[in-house]
């Protein structure tokens, strides 16, 4: 009698309503969304947006639109494919690993090939997709972190020479391809973040002195070769002696490129010129302003109180990163948000550093601040994972 009784509660109770399964379940991964880490990102959209804007505008074409028209369309399909990315288990991401990889690798021999990839600036680097163009370079980086995850993974930390070589062999592939092109900031990257993996995964100490000696040789073996252009070696002659008269006569454009970054941003001051009345940023005289040097006109015009809160906000990004990496429920979790927390640290420490002097010049964007649709797409594709990892860290 009792049974027939609960029964027939249970069959004229209600429908639970999918609000109410979520208070009722605190491992649910939408209760566990990093409100911070989504508070700084959008914050650091707006300033992009304006600072593309600025710097592109300029004297003869204030009412320009385009380029960030251009923007706000990227930062827009960025963050759809964030929360796109965010709502699927991280862990599918690691089944679909081998394939992710293979991609990226299968995109990075194409744009290689002649009449199938495009050329600009000296580097075969560009898939002309209509009035756009894709990048694989950028997205390669993500691909070479997700590969080495899965496959680290599953050493559990037991990283013997045999082990070490697949690793370096996992990392190396892209490289390469990469330095084909060639590309030295993404290259750079890539490096930086194989080695930050290598120690999250378990590298003994005894092999880091190996691969730094490896790494010296084989950067010595690059500058020395024909794999590298000589505008590409001539950046690196201005950082290292920026006053020399001989780096002044052999390398102007990049001399002069620096000269006038550094100047920009001092001419801001603490409270900068104001948004939009930066000089040198309206006359136009820093070159590629809006993608390489756009801290020059953050500088310029938010001064050093302005800076300062974007590298704060940055700053706060790589600290949410590194959260979700402690917080991981798995090795492929931890794994993944250590190479996206080592790519956003080194490509803002060059970034900035290079339109200051004390680092060299490279090609490498302020993620979510630089104009570009690839490597915005990159920055929100990596954020969309970090937000996966971190929601279910429960579940």
């Amino acid at each position: 009698m009792a049974t027939t009784y609960q029964h027939q509660r249970r069959t004229l109770s209600p429908q639970r309503r999918p609000m109410a399964t979520l208070r009722r379940n605190p491992a649910s991964p939408f209760r566990h969304v990093d409100l911070v880490l989504l508070g700084c990102i959008a914050t650091v959209n707006v300033i992009g947006a304006l600072m593309v804007y600025s710097s592109t505008r300029g004297p003869t074409r204030p009412y320009d639109l385009s380029f960030l028209k251009k923007e706000i369309m990227f930062l827009i399909i960025g963050n759809l494919v964030m929360a796109g990315v965010a709502a699927v288990d991280y862990r599918r991401i690691r089944d679909f690993a081998p394939f992710i990889y293979g991609g990226t690798l299968l995109l990075l021999i194409g744009v290689l090939v002649p009449g199938i990839g495009s050329r600009a600036k000296g580097t075969q680097g560009w898939y002309q997709v209509g009035q756009f163009q894709l990048q694989p370079s950028e997205m390669a980086k993500l691909g070479l972190i997700i590969g080495f995850a899965a496959v680290a993974a599953q050493f559990r930390g037991d990283i013997d020479p045999r082990r070490l070589g697949v690793l370096l062999g996992v990392a190396g592939i892209p490289m390469a391809l990469v330095m084909l092109q060639p590309d030295l900031g993404t290259t750079l990257v890539s490096a930086a973040v194989t080695f930050a993996l290598l120690l999250v995964a378990g590298i003994k100490p005894r092999y880091i002195g190996v691969i730094a000696l490896i790494g010296a040789l084989g950067t010595a073996g690059v500058l020395s070769s024909g794999v590298l252009a000589q505008y590409q070696k001539d950046r690196l002659t201005t950082f290292v002696a920026q006053d020399s008269p001989t780096t002044q006569k052999h390398a102007r454009n990049d001399a002069y490129n620096l000269e006038q970054a550094k100047r920009t941003i001092g001419s801001g001051g603490i409270a900068g010129k104001g948004v939009f009345n930066g000089p040198q940023t309206r006359l136009g005289n820093v070159p590629e302003q809006h993608t390489d040097f756009i801290f020059t006109a953050v500088g310029e015009e938010l001064g050093f109180i302005g800076s300062a809160t974007l590298l704060a906000l940055l700053a706060t990004i790589v600290w949410r990163v590194w959260r979700a990496a402690q917080l991981a429920r798995d090795e492929f979790g931890t794994l993944v948000c250590a190479g996206i927390m080592a790519m956003f640290v080194f490509q803002i420490f060059e970034n900035v550093g290079m339109t200051m002097g004390i680092m060299p010049i490279t090609g490498i964007p302020l993620p979510f601040v630089s104009y570009g649709g690839s490597s915005t797409i990159t920055s929100f594709v990596c954020m969309g994972l970090v937000l996966s990892i971190h929601m279910r860290r429960f579940s």
